[in-house]
């Protein structure tokens, strides 16, 4: 179930803000066209209840997390 998921990477990541910020971009970031997202959001999670997300040199460091530059150039180009 879920809610056993969020149990467990929610003791890796004390803060729950930070834990659902930080789920939320890992998510768009392993997503896959014509997967369920529900299904990546569980991988997600299983993968944070397995390690510590902003550990250093883990899955999912603050690096990992930012968008890449063409993103960011494209958002401000578009503005």
């Amino acid at each position: 179930m879920r809610s056993d998921l969020v149990f467990s990477a929610a003791a890796q990541v004390s803060n729950r803000y930070l834990l659902t910020s930080i789920a939320s971009k890992a998510t768009r970031m392993l997503h896959r066209p014509n997967r369920r997202l529900e299904d990546t959001s569980n991988n997600v999670l299983r993968l944070f209840g397995r390690a510590n997300p902003l550990a250093d040199g883990g899955p999912f460091d603050a690096v990992a997390l930012t968008p890449p530059r063409r993103q960011l150039a494209a958002q401000a180009s578009n503005e």
